[in-house]
Parts: structure tokens; C-alpha cells; sequence
């Protein structure tokens, strides 16, 4: 199982402007030593996923890596942030032991940045999508690069979106590109189950455990020995659930209801959530611990709304799909029905997306184009409204995101888009 990860350690915020340092290290008294070399305007981060992180949420002056960071190899992740960020000065920092008697200076150990090169930098390289997925937007590429990066890993990954992003495929991605992509990937839908039967069904149970238990049965964390556990929906897990899932990150060790026996497993654990799990966290809803364990490495999926370069190319491919899947021929989109797939802000992301084209398939029956027709009346709605100028709505919200993946329906979705 993967390491224990902490919450973000923060010191003063970088100031604005620019200024400050972000530094990185899994060693507390080292940071302390950087800090005091930065001046005090320095932001903590203890690993290199919550330096990316970070960035997020501010752009420093300066990142200063530790070479030994215990998630990331610091020389590819500097190579990354340099792409992002070309203004940055980055540092790859060499630790050394602490002597109360005269330390070396500091900056010695500093070794100098590579120049960042401005306007004549070259592009950042095309990232191959993950299996299944498709990307072209900045964000979508930094997804598929983040995602590569940590793939042949055992680093756990928790993997955020609104519903309908395709939070399972980035995980089925994932597994696919790791050592253990020949063994089983088992999902588990946290919210599907109901709390009386998502224990057994997880950790399994032994004969006469409870009412209707007539044989003894191993549960899927077991299922997916040797393999990656994917729990979608992790924010519904019940708390006294979250206890026992606690253990077996921490020890990889699976008990049984009703069974004094421990079994230890070999699994790779990602996890999936549509929920602000942080503010769950606040409101005592999920456990702290099982929080910083379950995102040493968060993966946030933009919406489809943010990524507009994107959805005429994913709409093809999904009406290809549909083809394929069906048997029935394929169709293209007219150039109309794409402007207004394009324009259109995609509530329900890419599941209403792909409801919505094979409910244009079928309307179009035997033409080899969609027309603008053939889509649904909200995609002409907006349209209108924009044509008026009038002021589009605002962006919806998750809650807006999951109703309108319930109403619009679909003929044979894929539940991967979750």
C-alpha cells in the first residue's frame, strides 16, 4: 500500500505578484533549513503532488524540489512545472544531513535553475490520451500527463470531477498502465450498495455472519489481490466503514465479518468522487486520516463546459462507438450541429453528451449527417438565447450536472462516464 500522506503544510502565503518560494520535501527539519534560506516567505508543500497542488492555488517566484520526494521523481516533475509555468525559476535541491557545527551554506547546495526561455520556448509535447479518452485542451493534457506520470506507480490516486467527466475511465487508464494492468481491476460503487451489505461486500464475510450469509465469501478488496481496487463515490462510504477501509491502507490487511482471520493483500488503491470530500472532512461526514491517505496524488477532471476545443472530436467518437457497438452505419455531424455542439455549456458533461448523439442517431435514421434537428430542444434553446443576447446562464452547478444526467437518458450507456 502506499505511503501515509499529510495535509498541505503551509508557513506564511507567497505574497502577491509572484513573489515567495514553494518548497517540496518529505523532510521536515530540511524545509525548515529552506525556509529560513527563503526569507520567510516560503509555502510548504511535504511531497510532490501537493506542490502540484499548490500551484493551483498561486503561482511563486521560485519552486524549490527536493531530489528525494517520496511520490514523484523530482527531475520529471520540474521538467512539468517548467512547461507550465515557464517563468518559474525551479531547483532541484540536494539533501544533507543537519550539523549543529557550522552548516554549509545553503546556497551552495542550490544547484542553478535552467533558464526559462520565454517567447521562443518550444511547444509542450503532445500527451497520448489515457485508453479510451480523448484531449487536446491544456487541461486535458495536463490530466493525461499527470495521469502517465503516476500510472506505473503504487502511489493512491483520488480522482475528482463533476458527474459524467469519465472519473472511471482515468481510473481503468491508470490501471491499465501500471505493472498491474494484466491483473484484475475491480470497481466498487460506494454508492450503490446499501450500508448493510457494502462491508460484506468489501472486506466479505464468513459463514453465518449475518442473516442469508449461507456460505463464507471473500469480499472484493480480496477479488482485487494482485490488482487495483477502483471505489467510485468514495464520499458516500459510511463512516464506520471508513474505520475498517482505515486499516487496510495503512496495513493491507482484509478481516472478514464474522471471522477472527487476517488476510494481507496486494492492492493498489484508487478512488473516485464527485463531493468536496475536504468540506466533509469539516463537517465530521469523512475521516480526516482516510482523507490524506486516499489523495496523495489528486487527479481533478475539468468539465466539458471548460474544454470546448474538445467536444465536436469527442462527439465523433462517441457516434463511432455507438456505430460500432449497434452494428448500424456511422454518421458525421454537419457543420451546424457541431457549432452547436461546440457552443452548447454541457451541464451533464460527456454522459449528456453522448445521450443526447444517440438520441440524434436515432432520429437521423437513415441520413449520414446530424443536423441541428435532430439534437435535443435545450441545445436549440441556448442558441436562441445567445442569439438574442441574451445572457447565457450561469454555470451550472454539480447538483445541476447529476439531474441532468438522470433526465436525459440514454440507449445503451456506458457507466464508465462517472
Amino acid at each position: 500500500m502506499p505511503a501515509s500522506s499529510s495535509a498541505p503544510r503551509t508557513t506564511d502565503p507567497c505574497p502577491p505578484g509572484g513573489a515567495g518560494v514553494l518548497i517540496a520535501s518529505a523532510d521536515t527539519e530540511f524545509r525548515r533549513l529552506l525556509c529560513a534560506e527563503a526569507g520567510g516567505t516560503a509555502r510548504e508543500a511535504g511531497g510532490g503532488a501537493e506542490a502540484l497542488a499548490a500551484l493551483d492555488h498561486g503561482v511563486p517566484a521560485a519552486v524549490w524540489l527536493d531530489r528525494r520526494l517520496p511520490d514523484l521523481e523530482a527531475a520529471e516533475l520540474a521538467a512539468m512545472i517548467r512547461r507550465m509555468h515557464p517563468a518559474i525559476e525551479v531547483r532541484l535541491v540536494e539533501p544533507r544531513a543537519a550539523s549543529p557545527a557550522a552548516p554549509p551554506p545553503l546556497r551552495a547546495a542550490l544547484p542553478p535553475a535552467a533558464a526559462p526561455t520565454g517567447a521562443g520556448r518550444e511547444p509542450s509535447p503532445w500527451v497520448e490520451p489515457l485508453p479510451g479518452m480523448r484531449g487536446r485542451g491544456p487541461a486535458m493534457q495536463q490530466l493525461f500527463h499527470l495521469a502517465r506520470l503516476v500510472a506505473p506507480r503504487e502511489t493512491a490516486v483520488l480522482i475528482t470531477g463533476e458527474s459524467g467527466t469519465g472519473k472511471e475511465l482515468v481510473a481503468r487508464g491508470i490501471h491499465q498502465l501500471s505493472r498491474r494492468g494484466q491483473q484484475p481491476c475491480v470497481v466498487v460503487n460506494c454508492a450503490a450498495l446499501p450500508e448493510s451489505l457494502l462491508e460484506a461486500e468489501l472486506f466479505g464475510h464468513a459463514r453465518g455472519a449475518f442473516t442469508g450469509a449461507v456460505q463464507a465469501q471473500l469480499g472484493r478488496i480480496h477479488a482485487a489481490h494482485r490488482g487495483t481496487l477502483f471505489l467510485d463515490e468514495i464520499g458516500e462510504l459510511p463512516l464506520a466503514v471508513q474505520a475498517k477501509l482505515l486499516r487496510f491502507v495503512q496495513e493491507g490487511e482484509v478481516q472478514r465479518l464474522g471471522s477472527p482471520d487476517v488476510f494481507r493483500v496486494d492492492v493498489r488503491l484508487l478512488a473516485a468522487t464527485n463531493a468536496d470530500l475536504e468540506r466533509r472532512v469539516e463537517e465530521g461526514r469523512f475521516r480526516a486520516d482516510l482523507f490524506y491517505r486516499l489523495s496523495v496524488f489528486p487527479l481533478e477532471l475539468p468539465p466539458l463546459r471548460q474544454r470546448p476545443e474538445d467536444v465536436v472530436e469527442l462527439a465523433q467518437d462517441l457516434m463511432d462507438g455507438l456505430a460500432r457497438r449497434t452494428g448500424s452505419g456511422g454518421k458525421a455531424l454537419s457543420p451546424r450541429a457541431a457549432q452547436c455542439l461546440a457552443e452548447y455549456p454541457w451541464p451533464g458533461n460527456v454522459r449528456q453528451l453522448q445521450h443526447a448523439l444517440e438520441r440524434a442517431v436515432i432520429l437521423a435514421d437513415g441520413a449520414r449527417e446530424i443536423q441541428p434537428e435532430h439534437l435535443p430542444a435545450a441545445l436549440h434553446r441556448f442558441a436562441a438565447a445567445e442569439a438574442a443576447g441574451a445572457t447565457p446562464r450561469r454555470p451550472p452547478q454539480r447538483a445541476e450536472s447529476e439531474i441532468a444526467n438522470r433526465t436525459w437518458g440514454g440507449i445503451g450507456s456506458q457507466a464508465a462516464w462517472a
